[in-house]
């Protein structure tokens, strides 16, 4: 009888520890998914955006390190054109492309404040200075 007490003590243990062995699994799983398997398909999704987004005339950084204007698409690879030389083209594929700028509007770069205001400024600045101490800057 006391043999028969054990043995059944012995079982119910063992199916509670099988318990606690499928519930680590199912929380090893749950952390696998959102910390690697989820953020890479995010990441993934993204990349497949921004290149969808591509456009003859853009300009391209690629997974080498070099930066490159667009100059002809196909369904998975595209001709860069690199450096002021013309003749400087190099048929890639599209997933080595890592980051892509579109070319900004001319009417848009009017309306926005640039450097040439700020440069203007400091120049009428700099003119009246010179201009106040007749050429002569006061060394203290």
């Amino acid at each position: 009888m006391l043999q028969n007490a054990l043995l059944l003590s012995s079982s119910s243990s063992s199916s509670g520890g099988g318990l606690m062995m499928i519930i680590y699994l199912v929380i090893i799983v749950v952390f696998f998914y959102f910390f690697f398997i989820r953020p890479q398909r995010k990441e993934q999704k993204e990349k497949d955006t921004m290149l969808s987004s591509l456009e003859v005339g853009d300009s391209v950084l690629t997974t080498a390190g070099f930066y490159g204007i667009v100059i002809d698409i196909t369904d998975d690879t595209v001709i860069v054109e690199f450096g002021n030389n013309k003749n400087c083209r190099i048929p890639m594929q599209k997933s080595a492309i890592v980051q892509i700028e579109k070319p900004q509007d001319p009417e848009r770069e009017q309306s926005l404040p640039g450097a040439e205001g700020f440069c203007s400024l400091l120049s009428c600045f700099v003119s009246y200075f010179f201009r106040m101490t007749k050429g002569t800057i006061p060394i203290s």
